[in-house]
């Protein structure tokens, strides 16, 4: 049961991160997710069985440290951007910013429950509550901190296609052009020693989302 209700979070944070990089394309000028319907929260809209359901569930069941998925990528034309200097970058960075905002904003939430400091900070430490309505809702609140901040922090990883490379490729154009052609030479080698340096990255960036998830809940 709480591995479904875990996915069901995972699942509606993803799908918020996807509608607020439409959402920023849609007021930058770019109207393409909006005709295609890709501006809703309805998850049949954005869901891929596979980054949505399969992944996040073999994580689960595996009990990775480590829980993340993808949806389908909401599309976007940069050519129609009225900003056509900063349109991507702002389009990027619209998607980590929405999930540190679920973040904060259930940070402040679980910061707000009547429960001694020990107690919250049990429960972040076992990662389970106990029994009672306000331990069960802090718990809640601890999952949907912890998911958007992963959700986040992970995006936000300089490497393709996640939203840190969009990011490092508005600011930096030249990056894109080399990639490009790495990519073209040795493409199959290339994606092999990211996935192995994302891999041997995981510890660091667990560490990363605990330190800041905790600050996010105050405890």
């Amino acid at each position: 049961m709480e591995i479904i209700f875990i996915i069901i979070i995972l699942i509606f944070s993803i799908v918020i991160h996807e509608v607020s990089h439409g959402a920023m394309a849609d007021s930058l000028g770019d109207p393409t997710a909006r005709y295609q319907g890709r501006l809703t929260l309805n998850p049949m809209k954005h869901l891929d069985p596979m980054g949505s359901f399969v992944v996040p569930a073999l994580l689960l069941i595996m009990r990775s440290p480590i829980l993340f998925g993808w949806a389908k990528p909401v599309p976007v034309n940069p050519y129609n951007f009225k900003d056509q200097k900063y349109g991507q970058l702002k389009v990027a960075l619209a998607g980590p910013l929405s999930n540190f905002s679920i973040a904060f904003l259930f940070g402040i939430g679980a910061r707000l429950i009547p429960l001694e400091l020990a107690v919250k900070r049990g429960i972040v430490q076992n990662f389970a509550a106990p029994d009672g309505f306000l331990p069960q809702i802090f718990f809640l609140f601890i999952i949907i901190v912890f998911i958007n901040t992963l959700l986040a922090v992970f995006n936000l990883i300089p490497i393709p296609p996640l939203d840190g490379s969009h990011v490092l490729f508005s600011l930096f154009p030249r990056a894109e052009y080399k990639f490009r052609e790495v990519i073209a030479k040795s493409g199959f080698l290339f994606m092999s020693l990211v996935f192995i340096i994302i891999f041997l990255l995981f510890p660091y960036l667990r560490e990363g989302v605990f330190f800041l998830a905790r600050i996010f809940l105050g405890v």
